[in-house]
């Protein structure tokens, strides 16, 4: 997720700005003033008013990408904001879609540009599946063709879509990208596909399709769009949009690539996501490999992970002691690099400013096959009680209601929803609904 800081002095203007910007999925905070050097190199992108950063300019963007947004700007300050290093400049009222592309573009090109390397996530790994993965986005990223990212939560479906970005001739222009399981049903539409409000004073809506004009659109989870929704998609990848409430298309030119932790052909087949959208959008598929499956490359993302937390919190001393690559190196990984990505942030948080990180500190341990019999039973691949939660329930839940599911874990709906949200598991309508589902569905299918 990109962190993004907003310097306003006027504090009412720089909160509404970072709401937006989290209501879209963004991790954005705002204060009144520039934090010191060290701490801005901690963030992907810097949003700044231009009178708290006139003076400083050439020397934070040398630390983080950064966006100027002027109060009263003209072309000569543009030019000069951009000469001094600034990412982009806008002018305030700012649209949200124009300052999303603005962030997207920021930090798309940072990651091409040597000096800011250390705030992002690289691709790491010499496996041969990670070779043969750089490999293939290669030869796909100039293409026009649409992408589909299949793999479990935390294997770095973004970083793919944002390598193919990066490396496709849309380099220059916005990419949009949106987890579409965060996003409320009934506001998905207008927020993808914009909306035509004639009687408002607000006018029209851009949608993140147009904001994405000329470059990519990512949609992450983008098996948890309603029917409707995907109907709506088709369209887009056809090279046309209709905004909701409108009716005339207009032509857009946006390559899209999505991910999904689920089994799209499954999905398929039970009619919970359309056909045609699936084979349009799977023209070319990436299968990524949970981070078990890539035991070669455990310690290599785990050194430069500990690099960077190490800088980040001042503690540039630490290495990794040989139990705790012992243990990297055997545990199961469920949340994959997501997940090792946090043990080690918070062994680097409480460890001493010198010495070896043990395995005590990294908190994790595989743990005993279970031989207990009963449904739900422990399969001997799995090596948590984390993992053996997360399969059972996306193995599961297309078939349980959410009090089965429980029922089956041995514990309640509240313990059940609490360990969704902390796993992000996102909860899907089960395919309990007998014939009423079928109705819905030939509802949902109807485009506005």
């Amino acid at each position: 997720m990109t962190e993004i800081l907003l310097i306003d002095g006027l504090e009412e203007r720089g909160s509404k700005l970072a709401q937006m910007l989290i209501k879209q999925g963004k991790e954005a905070r705002h204060q009144t003033s520039l934090p010191s050097l060290q701490d801005l190199q901690r963030l992907s992108c810097l949003i700044c008013n231009d009178q708290a950063i006139d003076d400083q300019l050439r020397q934070v963007a040398d630390c983080v990408p950064t966006i100027v947004v002027a109060e009263a700007g003209s072309i000569p300050a543009a030019v000069a904001c951009i000469k001094r290093g600034a990412a982009d400049y806008l002018t305030l009222p700012v649209e949200p879609a124009a300052l999303l592309a603005a962030i997207e573009r920021a930090t798309a090109n940072a990651n091409l540009s040597p000096q800011h390397t250390l705030h992002q996530f690289p691709m790491i790994g010499s496996s041969e599946v990670m070779l043969q993965l750089k490999k293939n986005i290669a030869k796909v990223a100039p293409t026009q063709s649409t992408v589909l990212i299949q793999g479990q939560s935390g294997t770095g479906k973004e970083l793919v879509a944002r390598a193919l970005h990066a490396g496709s001739t849309r380099a220059t222009a916005p990419l949009i990208s949106i987890n579409c399981a965060t996003v409320p049903h009934n506001l998905i539409e207008a927020e993808l596909f914009g909306l035509e409000q004639f009687e408002s004073e607000q006018g029209t809506h851009r949608g993140l399709v147009d904001a994405a004009e000329g470059g990519t659109l990512f949609l992450d989870e983008v098996a948890e769009l309603p029917l409707a929704a995907q109907a709506r998609l088709v369209q887009v990848v056809q090279g046309e949009n209709r905004r909701v409430g409108g009716s005339a298309t207009h032509t857009v030119n946006v390559r899209v690539i999505a991910a999904t932790h689920r089994n799209l052909s499954q999905l398929t087949e039970s009619g919970q996501f359309r056909e045609d959208l699936y084979y349009r959008l799977n023209v070319v598929c990436f299968d990524l490999p949970p981070l078990h499956q890539r035991k070669g490359d455990i310690l290599e993302i785990a050194d430069w992970l500990l690099q960077r937390t190490s800088t980040r919190l001042n503690k540039d001393s630490l290495n990794f002691a040989d139990d705790a690559r012992r243990a990297m190196t055997s545990y199961h990984w469920p949340g994959n690099v997501r997940e090792l990505e946090n043990a080690i942030e918070r062994a680097v948080i409480l460890s001493d400013s010198q010495g070896e990180i043990s395995q005590a500190l990294l908190a994790i341990e595989p743990a005993a096959d279970s031989s207990s019999a009963g449904e739900p039973h422990l399969d001997p691949d799995q090596t948590s009680l984390e993992d053996y939660f997360v399969r059972f329930v996306l193995d599961h839940q297309d078939q349980l209601t959410e009090t089965e599911l429980a029922e089956k874990l041995g514990i309640s709906r509240k313990s059940l929803w609490e360990r969704r949200q902390r796993l992000s598991i996102p909860r899907r309508k089960t395919r309990k609904r007998g014939p009423r589902r079928d109705a819905k569905a030939d509802m949902e299918n109807r485009v506005d």
